[in-house]
């Protein structure tokens, strides 16, 4: 049974109002809790975002059995270990050992005693229910909660909102590939999977030379990498030789594990740990379609040399939604990812985030406007303008904007008209032009919120990572603002007492 937090206000544990945050600390983890203390004592705030978690976490589930982690809990250790750019063990040492986020995940002590322990994979089980789509609400109620301070500071009714939007690539956690070092990645994990039968009791007879077809698949492809590597003397006879050599091994290893495969039915029926097997079986298909279309892919390129069409190319076995981008810069020339289109506001608070599927920049930027102004366009906000870069030019696309926002700036590439010209050289649309390049500090200070590589497996879970990262980045902002208006609520008590003095 999973609740949203009923923190047992018992003696020695220290409630999350009363805990106190060093207003002072530079540090990056201090504006985040500070936030996050707010959104909780915050009722509306609070009873938002619980309410999203639940229709997210809880819903369809019954309430009985032992009680889980509290959604509190697995909202703020996702926040943090993004913040925090830490990864699951840092994380873990984190909530049994830093006084003051144990203090906001409600398990603080104030008499020093040890209290509630975590485990790693607790972390990790819970921490992944979190669904990007719920992130993305709770980080609405963020940026509309950080703007709402910032319009009690300004005295205005309506906030004037200049969105800029540009797309970075977000890395995913992979090596550089080559079809040759893939199909050793799809060999290796086949066997590692006939391993793991094995260790079941089953498929003994047929792989009892196990080890000797993984050191000759291993030999077969250091020695075949070397050659393509080095080059030297009579490199393309060597490389015909090598790899025709790695490709007989590799088809051996395929074909042999094509019979354990349609075995499998036998192999799972009358076992007690059938559904084990059975998960095991399925892995090993999707690797040994990955052996298969490896097997191929060196053939056609090295031994018959055929230009492989770039639809075909698959650059990672493991995380198999990774995008081969060229962003047209001389540093890094390719990047191995995926674009993340993000727009940003002259608060520097993140609007809006997409996670681009083989999408261009053109194709998400209308998308992105119109959910920017369902999300913004009511009577408290109003959509003054929105900025690109010159890669995001479309005339037509410019038109639909301009039903939203009252001024679209968008650079024409090339050769311009002298309209286009008049336009472009125009105080207001310089000022705005100017004014987008801060759009690069905030992905830059995204990316150092860990939104820079993804270490999490999956689109599920990249997607996730990115929404957890930008809900950190929101609530490190949100957290700024309340240390300016408590340094603010201070400074005329100082000036009373020197006074005094």
């Amino acid at each position: 049974m999973r609740q949203r937090f009923e923190q047992q206000i018992s003696l020695g544990i220290l409630p999350i109002i009363e805990v106190e945050i060093d207003m002072k600390s530079r540090h990056q983890l201090s504006p985040v809790l500070l936030a996050l203390q707010y959104i909780f004592v915050t009722r509306e705030l609070s009873e938002e975002a619980f309410g999203k978690l639940e229709d997210s976490i809880l819903k369809g589930k019954q309430k009985t059995g032992r009680n889980g982690m509290s959604l509190w809990e697995i909202l703020v250790l996702g926040v943090v270990r993004l913040n925090l750019d830490i990864d699951y063990d840092f994380l873990l040492d984190m909530a049994n050992n830093h006084q003051t986020l144990r203090g906001i995940l409600g398990v603080g002590q104030s008499d020093y005693k040890p209290g509630k322990k975590y485990h790693l994979q607790t972390l990790k089980d819970n921490i992944g229910l979190l669904k990007a789509e719920t992130i993305k609400e709770i980080n609405d109620l963020v940026v509309k909660a950080g703007h709402s301070l910032i319009k009690k500071k300004e005295e205005a009714k309506k906030l004037i909102l200049q969105v800029k939007a540009d797309s970075y690539v977000v890395e995913t956690n992979i090596h550089f590939p080559t079809d040759i070092n893939l199909l050793w990645d799809s060999g290796r994990k086949c066997l590692d999977m006939i391993k793991k039968l094995m260790e079941e009791g089953v498929c003994q007879e047929g792989w009892r030379e196990r080890k000797d077809w993984f050191k000759k698949l291993r030999n077969n492809y250091r020695n075949t990498a070397e050659i393509h590597r080095k080059k030297g003397a009579n490199y393309k006879e060597r490389l015909l030789v090598a790899t025709a050599k790695y490709l007989g091994v590799a088809r051996g290893v395929s074909e042999k594990v094509r019979q354990t495969i349609l075995d499998g039915a036998t192999l799972v029926a009358g076992n007690e740990s059938s559904i084990k097997i059975f998960a095991i079986i399925q892995v090993l298909q999707h690797y040994h379609q990955m052996l298969d279309k490896h097997i191929d892919l060196v053939d056609r390129r090295i031994l018959k040399g055929e230009k492989i069409p770039h639809e075909e190319k698959l650059f990672s076995i493991f995380e198999t939604h990774t995008e081969w981008i060229r962003k047209g810069k001389l540093y890094p020339a390719v990047e191995l990812g995926k674009n993340v289109l993000i727009a940003t506001d002259q608060y520097q608070f993140i609007l809006h985030h997409h996670v681009m599927d083989k999408q261009v920049d053109v194709q998400v930027a209308l998308p992105a406007a119109k959910e920017i102004a369902s999300q913004f366009g009511a009577c408290d906000y109003e959509l003054d303008s929105i900025s690109f870069d010159r890669n995001f030019f479309s005339g037509p696309l410019k038109k639909e904007l301009s039903k939203l926002f009252k001024k679209v700036i968008m650079p024409k590439p090339g050769k311009k008209s002298i309209k286009q010209a008049e336009e472009e050289s125009s105080k207001l649309f310089v000022k705005l032009r100017h004014a987008h390049s801060t759009v690069e500090s905030n992905i830059n200070q995204l990316e150092h919120s860990g939104v820079n590589r993804c270490p999490d497996r999956g689109t599920r879970g990249f997607k996730r990572y990115v929404a957890l990262g930008v809900l950190s980045y929101n609530l490190q902002h949100l957290g700024k603002l309340l240390q300016e208006q408590n340094h603010q609520r201070d400074q005329p008590q100082k000036c009373r007492s020197k006074r005094a003095a």
